[in-house]
């Protein structure tokens, strides 16, 4: 409303992300308490932590670890399906895609999910439907929060630092010390 129509609004990938990832791991936990019904303790033990393997990239993974995540998925395709589908949007938004590649890709996603069946992303599905235009203002300029986030922790830290302080130009001082002062001193921050 300040700003008006030239300033995009953006959700933060991070914040996409976290709600992907938190859809495949509800379908993760139901799955394997599944699979603790149906199993053998000797056929369980070899899936312990597997959690945190599914929470990093195949390609990132050693051999055996694939071999143990590879396993996992014969006694759950879904759990497989799941998984691919959140590499497959991690890997959009990895790529360097132009606005229109960036819808396009994830309409796709969007599309094999719902045609696959993958269940377990219908919240997120609805969220991306809502909040489509937002989402996908990423690939403009592909910038997230993070220095916004950042910047606000620094003035919380600060605040907490400096408590006490009551004459406010020895506060802007400390502000622009902390923000600026070791760059121009070169000196590195801690």
């Amino acid at each position: 409303a300040v700003f008006g129509k030239r300033v995009l609004i953006c959700a933060d990938r991070f914040h996409i992300a976290r709600l992907y990832r938190e859809s495949f791991e509800t379908l993760r936990k139901r799955e394997w308490k599944r699979l603790q019904r149906t199993l053998t303790k000797s056929t369980l033990d070899q899936f312990k932590n597997v959690h945190w393997l599914l929470r990093h990239r195949r390609a990132d993974l050693t051999d055996d670890e694939r071999r143990i995540l590879n396993r996992l998925f014969v006694h759950s395709p879904q759990i497989k399906d799941a998984h691919d589908a959140c590499e497959a949007l991690t890997m959009i938004y990895e790529r360097p895609l132009s606005t229109g590649q960036g819808k396009r890709q994830i309409r796709r996603w969007m599309r094999q999910v719902s045609n696959r069946g993958i269940r377990c992303f219908d919240r997120f599905l609805g969220t991306l439907r809502t909040h489509f235009a937002e989402i996908t203002n990423y690939f403009v300029n592909r910038q997230t929060s993070g220095f916004v986030k950042r910047l606000n922790n620094q003035f919380k830290v600060l605040k907490r630092r400096c408590y006490g302080i009551t004459y406010l130009a020895h506060l802007y001082q400390r502000v622009y010390l902390d923000l600026n002062g070791y760059a121009r001193f070169g000196v590195e921050s801690t």
